[in-house]
């Protein structure tokens, strides 16, 4: 077989969550809930960084992406499993289902440098302070935005090198509710062992990897502005607890998706519904209220668009 040309399946078929109308009901309450609450704070994030002065930061520009981040992140797959939910055939051709393993890794891809990238700029704010602006100048910020998109494509190609020219023949039938490697390459026919266990490698272990690699920062960051105790270490300490809470969100569901790829439980179904529509939410929410500046200036521009909407 040379690729999808020589394929017989031209599309998916999802299994989707739940036969039960009761918890169809529940999930896509729940879901649309979520989702348009993710939608809109990272947006509010995104509008509150740009508009106002005092967030004109590095610590702030790279807020504002990772909410740009989790703004398509949370589109890729959410709005169709909740169109999906009430319908009987859950249907995706086979370029719609590429489609999705290619944007939720590039994103993911790019979330986790950024998260790197965001635990570097508060190494260099509480060991550095005074170098802050030189080493974090809009270059490198820019520079590490370039990066990260850079590693999530490659990475994102990487991953879709693996299943672009495997032969699908039948059966279709995807037990979940979106796409995603681990489970479309149970369909293709032909031996997929090896393929499987480079799945892992790729995904599983730099997941892995760059969880452990973040918290031993955060420990060291942590440690070290204890030697640094000062006026300002509340604030910092309430920053990095943030920071570190986010880690654990969007690295625990991926470590159990890859690790353990062979799983057929019902619990990756639902962490994959926390991860796609919950995880950005709670992102915008955790930055929010453990942020006074964000607080604050939230404030300001939600006062100016009360009064514009006053004045028009």
């Amino acid at each position: 077989m040379n690729g999808a040309n020589h394929s017989v399946v031209s599309e998916f078929v999802f299994l989707g969550l739940s036969n039960s109308w009761e918890i169809q009901l529940l999930l896509f309450c729940f879901s649309c809930l979520f989702y348009m609450s993710s939608m809109v704070g990272n947006l509010f994030i995104v509008v509150t960084v740009t508009s106002d002065p005092s967030l004109h930061s590095p610590m702030y520009f790279l807020l504002a992406n990772l909410s740009i981040i989790d703004l398509i992140f949370c589109s890729i797959a959410a709005p169709k499993m909740i169109c999906d939910l009430f319908r009987k055939q859950k249907v995706i051709s086979f370029w719609g289902c590429i489609a999705q393993i290619f944007f939720s890794h590039a994103v993911g891809g790019t979330e986790m440098v950024l998260l790197i990238a965001m635990a570097f700029d508060r190494y260099v704010a509480i060991s550095k302070p005074l170098h802050y602006l030189t080493i974090m100048s809009p270059r490198m910020c820019i520079l590490i935005l370039v990066v990260a998109w850079t590693i999530g494509l490659i990475h994102s190609l990487a991953q879709l090198a693996f299943v672009v020219n495997l032969p699908f023949c039948g059966p279709n039938v995807v037990d979940s509710f979106y796409c995603d490697i681990p489970r479309l390459i149970k369909l293709a026919c032909t031996d997929t062992y090896k393929l499987e266990f480079m799945v892992t490698a790729n995904s599983g272990f730099i997941s892995l990897g760059a969880f452990f690699l973040l918290i031993l920062s955060y420990i060291f960051i942590l440690a070290t502005l204890q030697k640094h105790s000062s006026g300002g270490s509340s604030k910092a300490l309430s920053t990095l607890s943030a920071h570190i809470t986010v880690v654990i969100l969007f690295f625990g569901p991926l470590i159990f998706f890859y690790m353990w790829p062979s799983s057929s439980t019902h619990l990756d179904k639902y962490l994959a519904i926390f991860d796609a529509v919950l995880t950005p939410f709670l992102n915008s929410v955790i930055y929010t209220f453990r942020n006074r500046e964000m607080k604050m200036a939230m404030n300001r521009v939600f006062s100016r668009l009360m009064s514009f909407r006053k004045n028009y």
